[in-house]
């Protein structure tokens, strides 16, 4: 379980392969061709229930999704002490707000502070936190990122919009087959009136993978 850290200022020296896809994901990359080409052969040949995949698609899509983490998160915000068991063993914790499954078995938080910005990459494949974030977003997935947020954590946050404050760090975490990695982002400015239930419209699904920030105290629904 390592990371890798670089400044707002500089580039991360982790070495990484050359790409030739664009960032943007209105395409499908190679991988994904390579999935759905594999999805079609297996329901040809009986292996796959094209239905049976569509509800768990559809689970994670519309029943399991940010709003879970969003829960986490507002939960540590108001809460130290679960905020402490969040950081010391956040597979138990976030299990005791009932999200647990497949693809959350071994759960990692790491906490964004006014010194660390902390992002989330899989550089081999897709590894994501599915109970409290459902399915990975396509650019997650993407080569590009996979290989740019740990060569040029940087640019990759400039091209979300993000620009950290001179001599920020940035921690790159990789999520593998045994570890996926939840960023616990900073809580906005001017928020300590809000309840658990309006924080949690604060967060985004980028700001838990390290992509974002939360929106303001402003974006809150009165």
């Amino acid at each position: 379980m390592n990371n890798n850290e670089t400044t707002a200022a500089s580039k991360a020296s982790k070495p990484t392969h050359e790409h030739t896809h664009d960032h943007e994901h209105s395409h499908l990359d190679e991988t994904e061709l390579r999935v759905r080409a594999l999805k079609s052969l297996l329901s040809e040949k009986g292996y796959l229930d094209p239905e049976a995949l569509n509800v768990l698609i559809d689970t994670y899509q519309h029943q399991v999704g940010p709003q879970n983490g969003a829960r986490v998160v507002a939960r540590a915000w108001t809460d130290s002490t679960f905020k402490q068991w969040l950081l010391e063993d956040a597979s138990a914790a976030i299990a005791s707000l009932g999200f647990t499954g497949r693809q959350g078995e071994h759960m990692v938080v790491v906490e964004n502070t006014s010194d660390v910005h902390n992002m989330v990459v899989c550089t081999l494949c897709s590894c994501y936190p599915w109970p409290v974030l459902g399915l990975p977003p396509s650019w997650y997935k993407s080569a590009p990122y996979r290989a740019r947020a740990v060569s040029d954590p940087v640019g990759v946050l400039a091209e979300f919009g993000i620009t950290l404050p001179t001599g920020k760090s940035i921690s790159v975490w990789d999520s593998t087959a045994e570890v996926r990695y939840l960023v616990l982002p900073e809580q906005p400015a001017n928020t300590e009136h809000l309840s658990e239930q309006q924080l949690g419209e604060l967060v985004t699904r980028n700001s838990m993978i390290g992509t974002g920030l939360p929106d303001p105290a402003s974006a809150v629904s009165q």
